[in-house]
């Protein structure tokens, strides 16, 4: 709703922007303005000032610059209409509305809020009771500090069902009012008394994304803090309020005003099971936890992480249970948002090791086993892929075909068609990588005959070693010590390039300097490598690790083996280079449905039968 510039300037005016500041970064007097050190940048000078008389905030590093509303927007993550509202309730003014239904709206809503405000302040207030020291001390036994406690103005709720509401009656709220706000429960029978719905539990305010409270979730004490029961009754570990006209749980997510924070500084958002995870992890100084309100992750939840990312890339980290019930929990989830992708717009998935929750782990292991767990977060593709695959076979092509028809079902459900086209190309590569692996080396006979069958398999351009610090290294070793073999070897080293520059060039060198001094031994070799500025990479090549894997050339092998042993070392480095070759051919004509390659793998596949039977 657009909004007068009369209002506008009225609301900037009521407000002292170095007030509001203030309150969220420390500011210091200097002369008539104030600094600070900028609250968008890290800086360690202060460089951002804050001027009341022109309402203005700006910052000499990095530029920021705007009024009140802006600054609220910026640093705490909200939309135009959130900070106007927010700092309009602490101006005392009215935003101007369309409807006398959204006035009256308004007026209930205000009212509401209200009372849960103070509904809050009694529960904080009875947590500090010495007769209720039990609850304080369990909170604290368990890790929580006083300032977190403060923080997030958790409370205590007494066991006396009508204690609260004669609190509340006497501030001039109503029953029904009580009752709308989930305060209290209807009397059970016809003229019986409302009662206080939270009894003799550790009470966790919930706040709205600008930090009004809208409900409460309670948390039952251990059974050896409780008074003893009347019966068999086993009360629920957690409750929640029930929805009221502020509080939908399915739209809500517990630590939303500290997790727009976080993600305003570029911090990961990470949905997490409880109230407790999020509060231990906002206490181990990981901003960005959320948590649903005891119920299944939504679709409202899960754009509403988006919306409170301001990158284009908003991929927050989804955290659940290691266990079977956990993964379930995470399929469901991964169902409702398929259809949802758009560019830039995804989650991760994070397990939790058995029997852990952020709140243990932390707890067990400090902050660093929790963000290791994060650091492990797998993509929604990987996820959906695993979730198919995972102790599943598939060495049979029904079994293989039956994966990949699930998989692109699931794909199917993506609606916008560039991430969709995107997941199918995704699944064509993990289905030519995972079902059509690289194959082992394939060894030839000792003895065969390397002229006979390799010179037709040679490629007809250099092929790159398939792993530099490889075979193609250790060959290379051979000649540096034993130069007499160069012309016998010339004709392969013709085939062969290095991925590495520099050590291409020393091939080229060595092979250019050797065609010219045909008789030259390992010391000429060596020298003048040396002298052209080869003296680190010879020393790279020719180390003693390399005789674990070829030993036929090092400086003590009996020279009138070298040949034959390079030459057989080579057709087995070829050979594995062919069958890679074989192998990227046929992922490639799979991917391609190309006939033309399928001919080509024939012939190849034709030469290596002939050369083996040679």
């Amino acid at each position: 709703m657009a909004l007068g510039s009369h209002f506008l300037d009225e609301l900037r005016a009521r407000i002292t922007i170095s007030e509001v500041i203030g309150r969220r970064v420390k500011v210091t007097r200097a002369g008539r303005e104030y600094k600070a050190c900028c609250p968008f940048h890290h800086e360690k000078t202060p460089s951002f000032t804050i001027n009341d008389d022109k309402q203005f905030y700006h910052c000499f590093g990095c530029g920021a610059h705007g009024d009140v509303i802006k600054f609220l927007m910026e640093h705490d993550n909200l939309s135009f209409m959130d900070a106007v509202e927010m700092l309009a309730a602490e101006a005392g003014l009215q935003v101007p509305k369309q409807t006398p239904q959204e006035r009256a709206q308004v007026k209930e809503e205000k009212d509401l809020h209200g009372l849960l405000e103070d509904v809050t302040c009694y529960f904080e207030a009875c947590l500090l009771e010495p007769r209720h020291s039990d609850a304080l001390n369990y909170l604290l036994d368990r890790g929580i500090s006083r300032q977190t406690i403060k923080d997030f103005r958790i409370g205590f709720a007494p066991d006396d069902p009508q204690v609260l509401r004669k609190v509340m009656l006497e501030k001039g709220y109503s029953d029904k009012e009580m009752i709308k706000a989930a305060a209290l429960r209807p009397g059970k029978g016809s003229g019986k008394d409302p009662y206080t719905f939270f009894r003799d539990r550790v009470m966790f305010p919930v706040p709205d994304r600008r930090g009004r409270i809208v409900a409460f979730g309670g948390r039952v004490l251990p059974e050896h803090l409780r008074p003893p029961q009347r019966s068999d009754f086993t009360p629920p570990k957690y409750m929640n309020s029930t929805e009221t006209p502020l509080f939908h749980k399915g739209r809500m997510l517990y630590g939303e005003p500290t997790a727009r924070r976080a993600a305003a500084e570029g911090r990961v958002l990470i949905l997490v099971e409880g109230y407790m995870d999020v509060i231990a992890c906002v206490q181990a100084g990981i901003g960005g936890a959320l948590a649903p309100m005891g119920t299944a992750v939504t679709e409202e939840q899960i754009i509403t992480m988006w919306k409170i990312i301001p990158d284009f890339n908003k991929v927050p980290i989804l955290c659940f249970d290691g266990d079977n019930a956990g993964r379930k929990a995470a399929g469901r989830v991964c169902e409702r948002i398929l259809p949802l992708l758009e560019p830039g717009k995804s989650v991760r998935f994070a397990f939790m090791p058995d029997g852990e929750d952020p709140d243990s782990l932390i707890k067990s292991s400090g902050v660093q086993g929790f963000k290791d767990v994060i650091k492990c977060a797998v993509s929604l593709f990987d996820f959906l892929w695993n979730s198919y695959t995972q102790g599943k076979s598939y060495d049979t092509p029904d079994e293989k075909a039956s994966i990949k028809k699930q998989l692109e079902n699931e794909i199917a459900r993506i609606a916008h068609r560039d991430v969709q086209e995107m997941y199918r190309g995704a699944l064509r590569d993990r289905i030519s990588t995972v079902f059509y692996p690289p194959r082992q080396k394939q060894k030839f006979s000792k003895g065969q005959s390397y002229v006979a069958a390799d010179v037709s398999m040679l490629p007809k351009k250099p092929r790159c070693g398939h792993e530099d610090k490889g075979a193609l290294r250790e060959l290379f070793f051979g000649l540096i010590n034993y130069p007499f073999i160069f012309e016998s070897v010339e004709e392969v080293l013709s085939t062969v390039a290095f991925k590495a520059p520099r050590l291409e060039q020393l091939r080229q060198d060595v092979c250019s300097y050797l065609s010219g001094a045909p008789d030259a031994g390992h010391d000429d070799l060596v020298h003048y490598l040396e002298d052209l500025g080869y003296a680190q990479e010879i020393s790279d090549i020719c180390n003693e690790s390399v005789y674990v894997h070829a030993s036929f050339c090092s400086p003590s092998a009996n020279e009138e083996n070298i040949l034959s042993k390079w030459l057989e070392y080579w057709n087995d480095y070829n050979a594995a280079g062919l069958e890679e070759e074989i192998h990227d051919g046929w992922k490639r004509a799979y991917l391609d449905s190309s006939q033309q390659e399928e001919e080509k793998l024939r012939s190849l596949l034709s030469a290596r039968t002939g050369e083996e039977g040679t």
